[in-house]
């Protein structure tokens, strides 16, 4: 049920994505005036942008829809009584460095450059 849910939702999404590119923005019905020939459409002058935005408003509406539908199923899907909080970490990592409070510290790193005399308080 949630994986065609899922797809579902991935489907709208893209369609979502193509309706909205498909539309034309608000200066472009000004072309429209000059020669433009809108009115021969199949559609008619202002059908095909009133389809288009009906079309992704249905789609928008299906798209929440879906969005809170899996929103309740997964809030609702059982992780066999698991809380990632409370699993135990002991046994998962494993490492062959000895703990840090008893390693010795590292000896000064010897370098090539001079020796920097110390900065004054005045900054001088």
């Amino acid at each position: 049920m949630v994986q065609v849910l899922t797809i579902l939702h991935v489907i709208v999404a893209i369609a979502i994505i193509g309706m909205v590119l498909l539309q034309q923005g608000r200066g472009a019905d000004a072309g429209a005036g000059f020669g433009g020939g809108a009115s021969n459409t199949v559609f008619g002058a202002r059908g095909t942008a009133s389809f288009l935005s009906r079309s992704t408003a249905i789609l928008a509406i299906l798209f929440f829809s879906t969005s809170i539908l899996l929103a309740y199923l997964g809030a609702r899907q059982d992780n066999k009584g698991q809380d990632i909080l409370e699993t135990p970490v002991s046994g998962q990592v494993k490492t062959d460095l000895p703990p840090i409070g008893n390693q010795p510290l590292a000896p000064p790193i010897k370098s090539d450059l001079p020796d920097q005399p110390p900065v004054l308080p005045g900054g001088k």
